[in-house]
C-alpha cells in the first residue's frame, strides 16, 4: 500500500516536496490532499502536481481520515499552532524546520505526539541523505580516530527575503539556517548535550540575527564551531577532523551529494526534478518522505535519524544562543 501524503502549506516547500516525490515509487508514496488557508492556492497547487483533492482550510486536512502522514510545509511561526492542530486529531506528522519558534513549543508538540501515540519528526532533510548515512557509518567506525572538532558553516544572501529579515515572520540566520549546522554538530556527537555553548553575533535593525558565531564545548576535549548568516555566502561545508584524518560534507553541506574522506571524493548524484525547483537540490526531499514511510511500515513513532530528542536539544541550544546573541520573538513570552 503507498503512503497517503497530506500537504499543510502551498508555498515554495510544500512545491518542492511534491517534485521530489515525484521521483520515488508512485506505488509507494501518493499525495492525496493539499491543504492551504486559500481554497484557490490549494486548487492551484493541486492542478500543477496532480493532486485529487484541494481543502481552503487546515481543519478539513485534520479531519480526512484517509490520510496517512501530513507533511508541514507552512512558515515556522505557524508549526506549533497548526502541529498541534494535526497530533490532536491523530495524524502522524513530518514537519518542516525549525520545528518550533522555542524549545517550549517544540516540547508541546512531543508530548501531544506521545499523547496521541502519533509519528512525529523535525523534516532535518539533511539526516537522511545518503551522505549523511555514510558519515554516520564512518564515525561508528572510527574511520577518523577520535573526532576532535567539527565545523559547519552555512552562509547565504537573503536579506531581500521577508521571511528571512522580519521578526513577526520568524526571521534571523539561526532558525532558517544556522538550525542545519548545530544539527550536524549533534549528529556527530550523538545528539549528546554540550558542556558549553558560546555565540557572539550581529543583529539586523528589525532585531533577528543577521551572522552568528557558535562555539560549542563537549565531554572528552572535543569542540564545534559554526557560523551562519543571511547576509554573505559562506562556503557552506561541514568538517569532521580526527586524531587520524578528516572528513568533508562539501557544500552545500544541508543537503550534499560530494563526500571527501581522506581527500578521497565520492559523489552521490540527485534525481533530476519534472518541475523547476525553488530551492537547491530539492528532489532530495525523497530521502526524508521515504524514511517516513519505512518508520511507519514499522510501526515507529519517532525518526532513529532524527529523534525527537535531538529536536528537543537542538532547539535548547538555539534558545540559549538567541539568548546570548540577543534575539527574542513574542512566542517566548507566551
Amino acid at each position: 500500500m503507498a503512503t497517503r501524503w497530506g500537504i499543510c502549506g502551498a508555498g515554495k516547500i510544500s512545491h518542492d516536496f511534491s517534485v521530489a516525490m515525484k521521483t520515488l515509487p508512485p506505488g509507494d508514496h501518493q499525495i492525496a490532499v493539499i491543504a492551504s488557508r486559500s481554497l484557490e492556492r490549494a486548487k492551484e497547487f493541486a492542478k500543477k502536481h496532480g493532486i485529487a483533492k484541494a481543502y481552503g482550510s487546515y481543519e478539513e486536512l485534520a479531519n480526512n481520515p484517509d490520510i496517512d502522514v501530513v507533511y508541514l510545509g507552512v512558515l515556522h511561526t505557524e508549526h506549533w499552532r497548526v502541529g498541534l492542530l494535526f497530533l490532536k486529531a491523530g495524524k502522524n506528522v513530518l514537519c518542516e524546520k525549525p520545528f518550533a519558534m522555542n524549545s517550549r513549543q517544540v516540547k508541546d508538540l512531543v508530548a501531544a505526539a506521545k499523547k496521541h501515540n502519533v509519528f512525529l519528526m523535525e523534516a532535518i532533510w539533511s539526516r537522511c541523505f545518503p551522505v549523511h548515512a555514510e558519515v554516520r557509518r564512518l564515525l561508528a567506525e572510527e574511520a577518523v580516530g577520535d573526532v576532535k572538532l567539527v565545523k559547519a558553516y552555512f552562509g547565504s544572501p537573503q536579506l531581500h527575503i521577508p521571511r528571512s529579515v522580519e521578526k513577526e515572520l520568524g526571521g534571523g540566520a539561526l532558525l532558517d539556517i544556522g538550525v542545519y549546522c548545530l544539527q550536524f554538530v549533534l549528529m556527530v556527537f550523538n545528539g549528546e548535550r554540550p558542556e558549553s555553548v558560546q555565540a557572539t553575533g550581529v543583529l539586523l535593525d528589525s532585531g533577528v540575527d543577521e551572522s552568528v558565531v557558535v562555539a560549542m564545548k563537549f565531554s572528552r576535549n572535543r569542540v564545534a564551531v559554526c557560523a551562519f548568516s543571511i547576509s554573505a555566502r559562506l562556503l557552506n561545508d561541514a568538517v569532521i577532523s580526527g586524531t587520524k584524518g578528516s572528513i568533508k560534507v562539501l557544500g552545500p553541506m544541508h543537503c550534499p551529494t560530494t563526500l571527501v574522506v581522506n581527500d578521497k571524493e565520492t559523489e552521490y548524484p540527485l534525481p533530476e526534478p519534472s518541475l523547476p525547483l525553488n530551492f537547491t537540490n530539492s528532489t532530495g526531499l525523497r530521502f526524508e518522505a521515504e524514511e517516513v514511510r519505512q518508520c511507519l511500515l514499522k510501526g515507529l513513532k519517532e525518526s532513529p535519524r532524527m529523534p525527537l530528542a535531538d529536536s528537543v536539544l537542538l532547539t535548547e541550544i538555539m534558545d540559549e544562543i538567541r539568548k546570548q546573541v540577543g534575539v527574542a520573538f513574542s512566542q517566548d513570552s507566551q
